[in-house]
């Protein structure tokens, strides 16, 4: 099935592995509560037992430098693509209002990103990663 529109998350390429898949699954919070409907419905197997549902489409898991990263978020708040972000900073906080207080205590273009998660049409978000790679 081939979707109208792309789901994208860009890590820095010099993230720790723990680092990668925390920063991933924070992402990916983001963008399954950006809009209704991209989460499916629940999963039951053949016993009944229940299983919380998933994002409807696929994920391209992205790498880049910190200056593609940085490209990359001017690139989509130009294009108008609503974006999820992950900063360096998020690592030494320990709860939800902090992460929020360490984002606005920087300029937009001064975030020490190590993340990005965007959803948005096909051709808009390749042109918005231009220069990531996929993650090996």
């Amino acid at each position: 099935m081939r979707f109208d529109t792309k789901v994208a998350v860009v890590l820095r390429d010099d993230l720790l592995p723990w680092q990668e898949l925390n920063v991933t699954a924070f992402l990916m919070s983001g963008i399954a509560t950006s809009a209704p409907g991209l989460v499916g419905e629940a999963y039951r197997d053949a016993d009944g037992t229940a299983y919380l549902p998933m994002l409807r489409q696929p994920v391209v898991v992205l790498t880049a430098s910190a200056d593609v990263l940085a490209e990359a978020r001017v690139r989509a708040l130009g294009r108008g693509i609503p974006l999820v972000v992950y900063t360096r900073d998020l690592f030494a906080t320990g709860h939800d209002a902090a992460n929020r207080a360490a984002v606005a205590a920087v300029r937009g273009d001064d975030l020490a990103l190590v993340g990005i998660g965007l959803r948005g049409p096909r051709n808009a978000v390749d042109k918005v990663v231009k220069g990531s790679r996929m993650h090996s």
